[in-house]
């Protein structure tokens, strides 16, 4: 299916360098079914692999240049060299591929100039994870090229530590382990402490359900004040309750987890810890039903989640509530915001003979609303991870 696109990618790498690639590379982007702001917290998630991908031409120089070209960017090959990579010496799109470079180097390895060409079809801003689709599928392309032998778990890592120390976005490791580690027909079950990892099946087709996916167009941005705010708020809690990580808090829900964090100083923080406590139990109970075949039954899950996004951790936004609640009415399982907050997407679980009146019914919600842009459907099938094309 994506073979297409390698030729079109290969095609144009020609068209700017004057040469062929060594191979093409690509990298999905993702949704995640559930498992919100807990990546950074130690706990678990449950993404999914999109057929969108990030994907990548790359061929070695000897001259320790370095040069990278986007369909998406502004339309300039963009020209530096590795010895002079350190955060904040690239700016703009191509901070993420110069990123992948400098945390490759960082972790010692030796690296050649490259020239590089991108392309994608990830949704920019839309809480998709183009970012981490871009230097994954640069970092794959690296490894597999330069023979560096570099686990999937370990590239993980360091596509995350690219994100957080040269671009400047506090983000956790769920993003970068979907792209890289998730396989076709499952949900990947991420334990981001030790990085365990397990695929649960989730055939949706079989059970009579599609996931639809909204994109309400409105942009969020990982590197903005209130995402960083909400990780230290994060932080301080678990220093305040004597843990590691929030995912380190045991209490059985209720009055037990409001007697705990009562011991919290203010009701922002209490929030913040709630949020994370509860949906830790989210994915947990999401993989019992999955492994029980109880796919219908995920659907008052993701709706719980989506009311702790609003009403704890809030991080959701007017379009991301109208469309879940819409979509309720109109008679879906369950939905949710998917991604960091602020916007982006939301999923919803469904039967397909239902989606045409949900998505009817969300947009004319959309026109009703001075201002809000219309927003856009697709279905997510659940796709393998990053992988070489040619």
């Amino acid at each position: 299916m994506n073979e297409p696109h390698a030729a079109v990618v290969a095609e144009e790498f020609v068209a700017l360098y004057g040469r062929e690639p060594e191979g093409v590379w690509q990298a999905p982007g993702r949704i995640n079914l559930i498992g919100e702001h807990t990546d950074y917290n130690d706990g678990f998630v449950l993404p999914v692999a999109l057929p969108h991908a990030a994907r990548v031409a790359v061929a070695r120089r000897d001259d320790g240049v370095v040069r990278v070209h986007s369909s998406q960017g502004a339309g300039a090959v963009v020209e530096f060299t590795v010895d002079s990579l350190a955060p904040g010496s690239v700016a703009g799109w191509a901070a993420y591929p110069a990123g992948a470079l400098w945390v490759l180097r960082e972790d010692g390895h030796a690296l050649p100039g490259i020239d590089l060409h991108l392309d994608s079809d990830v949704p920019f801003g839309a809480g998709l994870s183009s970012s981490a689709a871009l230097q994954c599928a640069v970092l794959l392309a690296l490894d597999d090229l330069l023979g560096l032998g570099v686990a999937r778990p370990r590239l993980a890592r360091l596509a995350q530590r690219a994100e957080n120390d040269y671009v400047g976005a506090p983000v956790g490791v769920m993003d970068q382990t979907a792209s890289l580690c998730c396989a076709e027909g499952a949900a990947l079950f991420l334990d981001t402490r030790d990085m365990a990892q397990r695929q649960v099946p989730l055939d949706l087709a079989a059970a009579g359900l599609v996931l639809l996916v909204v994109d309400t167009r409105v942009e969020h941005g990982h590197a903005d004040g209130a995402y960083r705010q909400r990780r230290e708020g994060c932080e301080r809690s678990a220093d305040l309750l004597g843990v590691k990580a929030l995912r380190d808090v045991e209490a059985s829900g209720g009055a037990e987890l409001d007697a705990l964090l009562a011991r919290l100083p203010g009701e922002e923080l209490r929030r913040l810890a709630r949020h994370v406590v509860t949906e830790n139990a989210r994915v947990l109970e999401a993989v019992r039903l999955l492994d029980e075949g109880r796919l219908r039954a995920l659907g008052p899950v993701l709706t719980a989640g989506h009311a702790s996004q609003r009403d704890d951790f809030a991080i959701s936004c007017p379009q991301s509530d109208t469309a879940v609640d819409t979509a309720l009415v109109a008679g879906a399982l369950g939905a949710r915001q998917t991604g960091g907050g602020f916007g982006g997407c939301v999923i919803v679980l469904t039967e397909p003979a239902r989606v045409p009146g949900i998505t009817a019914a969300i947009a004319a919600a959309y026109a009703a609303r001075d201002g809000w842009n219309a927003p856009a459907f697709f279905t997510a099938t659940p796709a393998p991870g990053a992988r070489r094309l040619r």
